[in-house]
C-alpha cells in the first residue's frame, strides 16, 4: 500500500533568524535509522529509507514523498535500511533478512545481506537477492558503494558468530563482496579483518564498515573496534585487501556510547573519497564523534589521506563550542560534482540545559581546512529515552543540491524523520541573514568581583545565562533562569565573589529563543 504524504514545507524567518526549509517525509511506523539517496543523473529522484522495512522515493527533488512498503518477501525485511543508485539510474534500498520459513526453509534471523532492486526511481522494487549466508551466523550492519566506471556494487558488514554472546570463543569480523550484474549474483564474501573484535554489539565489537570507492578503482573500508579506527584498502577491484589493516586512531570510550535521553547512540565511522575534479581529488576522509574531550562533551572528527590511506592525519575537531555541549552521531558525504565535505550531527550547543536537541551540518569547500555551519532543523526536540532512536541519519549532496534526513522526537514521544532542501539558493539566504543577530554582547569582560556585562538586543525575550571554562568541560554555572531581556540597552551585574568563583578565564553564554550568543571573559 503506498500512502502520500502530505507537504509540510515552512519557510520561516523569525526575528531575522534564518532557518532552512523542513519537509516531513514521514511519521508512520515508528521510523528511524534513516538513509536517502539522490539521483546522480536526475536531481528530482530521491529515494529514502528507515527501518523496519520503509522505503520512500520523491519526483520533485524531495518536496513531496510517497511510502513504498512492498519489498521483498522471499528473505523478510529487518531493519539497517541503505538505500543508493547505480551508474543506470537503477534504484536499491539493502536490508536485513528475516526469512519465513515457509518460503525460504533454511533461512534464520538476520542470516543474509538483502538488497532490492527497482527501475522505476523507487517506486516499486520488483525483485531481490541475498549474500553472506554462513549458516546460523548474524549478518548486520552493511553499507556499500558503486564503481562509477564499471557499475560494480561493493558492500562490506559485520558477521556475528553468535549475535549478543559473551563466549570468549564467538568473534564478529568483518566480510566483502561485491556484484558485477546490478545486485542479481554475489562473489563469495571474503573476511577483510584481521584483528577480530567480541559478539556483545558494543565497543569491542568490529563495525561500522563503510566502503567507498577511489578514482582508480581501489576500495576503500573503514570501521571500528577494540582497536580503534582501522582502515583496509583493495586495489584490484575486491580480489584482494591488505592482509592488516592499519590501526588509524583511537576512539575514545569506544563507538558505543550514551547520551542522555537517547535509548541508543554512537559514533560509528562513515568513509568517502573525492572523485570530483576539485584539488582534493582522491583525498580519503573518515568522520566518525567520540568522547576525547569528556564523556558529556562527545565531538565530531574526521581524518584523512593523500595517499590512498599509507597516512593520515591526526584527529580534526569539527565541532568545538566552548560551553562544551555533545555533538553526535554523524554522517559524511561528498559532492562529487564540487568536492565539498557536508557533515550532518545532531549538537545540544543551543541549550543550557535539559536534552533539547538540534540537527547541524557542517560544509567545508576547501578539503576540510575551514568549515561553515547551519543549523538544518527548525525546531529542536527533546528525545524519550524509552523510544528506541536507531544508530545512524543520513545525507546525500549531488550538483549543490543537498538533502539530509534524521529522526527528531515531537511531545508525544512519537519519531518522525525529515529532509530539508538545500540549495545554493536556501544556504545563501540563510547567510544573508545568520549574521543579523537579535541579541549583541560586550566583545571582552575583564574579570572583577562585581562585572558590568552590557547586552543590546532588538527584542525582548527572556534567556538563561550561563559560565563556562573553555579548558574544563565539567564546569557549569548557571548564573540566570529566566531573565528578562528588553529591547535595547541591558546591562546585567555578576557578583562573582558571591558565587564563589575563582580569577579566571570564563565564557560567558546567553541562551535564547534556540540559539545563543557569547563572550569572553579575562582574568588579565
Amino acid at each position: 500500500m503506498r500512502i502520500f504524504l502530505s507537504l509540510i514545507l515552512i519557510i520561516c524567518f523569525v526575528f531575522f533568524k534564518a532557518q532552512l526549509p523542513n519537509v516531513l517525509i514521514s511519521s508512520q511506523f515508528e521510523p528511524e535509522e534513516v538513509t536517502i539517496a539522490i539521483n546522480p543523473k536526475n536531481t528530482q529522484h530521491i529515494i529514502a529509507g528507515a527501518n523496519i522495512a520503509s522505503a520512500y522515493y520523491s519526483n520533485n527533488a524531495g518536496l513531496t514523498w510517497q511510502r513504498q512498503s512492498v519489498l521483498c518477501d522471499k528473505f523478510g525485511v529487518y531493519g539497517d535500511p541503505l538505500v543508493f543508485w547505480d551508474t543506470a539510474q537503477t534504484a536499491y534500498f539493502m536490508h536485513l533478512s528475516f526469512p519465513n520459513p515457509k518460503i525460504t526453509p533454511d533461512g534464520n534471523w538476520v542470516d543474509r545481506i538483502v538488497t532490492n532492486k527497482s527501475n522505476d526511481f523507487g517506486k516499486t522494487y520488483a525483485s531481490c537477492s541475498a549474500v553472506g549466508k554462513n549458516n546460523k551466523k548474524v549478518q548486520d550492519k552493511h553499507w556499500a558503494s558503486v564503481d562509477k566506471k564499471t557499475n560494480t556494487i561493493h558492500v562490506t558488514w559485520t558477521q556475528f558468530d553468535k549475535y549478543e554472546s559473551n563466549a570468549l570463543t564467538d568473534t564478529s569480523i568483518i566480510r566483502y563482496s561485491n556484484s558485477t550484474d546490478g545486485g542479481q549474483t554475489w562473489a563469495e564474501p571474503k573476511k577483510i579483518s584481521y584483528y577480530t573484535g567480541d559478539c556483545i554489539d558494543s565497543d569491542n565489537t568490529v563495525e561500522g564498515a563503510v566502503p567507498c570507492m577511489g578514482p582508480n578503482g581501489e576500495i576503500y573500508v573503514a570501521w571500528a573496534g577494540p582497536k580503534g579506527l582501522v582502515f583496509n584498502k583493495s586495489t584490484d577491484g575486491g580480489k584482494t585487501f591488505l592482509e592488516k589493516e592499519v590501526i588509524i586512531a583511537p576512539i575514545k570510550n569506544g563507538w558505543d556510547y550514551k547520551v542522555d535521553g537517547l535509548f541508543r547512540a554512537n559514533g560509528m565511522p562513515f568513509t568517502s573519497c573525492d572523485l570530483s575534479n576539485s584539488p582534493y581529488k582522491g583525498r580519503i576522509y573518515i568522520s566518525w564523534s567520540d568522547e576525547k574531550n569528556g564523556e558529556k562533551n562527545k565531538d565530531v572528527f574526521i581524518v584523512y589521506s593523500d595517499d590512498k590511506g599509507e597516512n593520515w592525519t591526526e584527529p580534526i575537531l569539527i565541532t568545538y563550542h566552548p560551553n562544551h555541549k555533545e555533538q553526535f552521531m554523524p554522517f559524511l558525504t561528498i559532492d562529487q560534482t564540487t568536492g565539498y565535505l557536508y557533515l550532518l550531527y545532531y549538537s545540544r550547543q543551543n541549550f543550557a540545559d535539559g536534552f533539547l536537541t538540534d540537527v547541524y551540518m557542517a560544509v567545508s569547500k576547501n578539503g576540510g581546512l575551514k568549515f561553515d555551519y547551519y543549523k538544518v532543523n527548525q525546531k529542536p526536540f527533546k528525545p524519550a529515552p524509552e523510544v528506541f532512536f536507531g544508530d545512524y541519519i543520513g545525507l546525500s549532496a549531488v550538483n549543490s543540491n543537498i538533502r539530509p534526513i534524521w529522526m527528531q522526537i515531537n511531545d508525544k514521544k512519537e519519531l518522525s524523520i525529515y529532509t530539508a532542501i538545500i540549495n545554493d539558493t536556501t544556504l545563501n539566504d540563510y547567510n544573508l541573514l545568520k549574521n543579523n543577530l537579535e541579541i549583541n554582547l560586550q566583545k571582552q569582560i575583564t574579570f572583577t568581583n562585581k562585572m558590568k556585562i552590557d547586552i543590546s538586543s532588538i527584542i525582548s525575550t527572556h534567556a538563561t545565562i550561563a559560565l563556562y571554562k573553555p579548558l574544563d568541560a565539567s564546569f557549569e554555572k548557571i548564573i540566570f533562569k529566566n531573565k528578562k531581556i528588553k529591547k535595547g540597552k541591558n546591562t546585567l551585574t555578576i557578583n562573582t565573589k558571591k558565587l564563589n568563583l575563582t580569577k579566571d578565564n570564563y565564557m560567558l553564554f546567553v541562551y535564547y529563543n534556540n540559539t545563543n550568543q557569547y563572550s569572553w571573559i579575562l582574568k588579565e
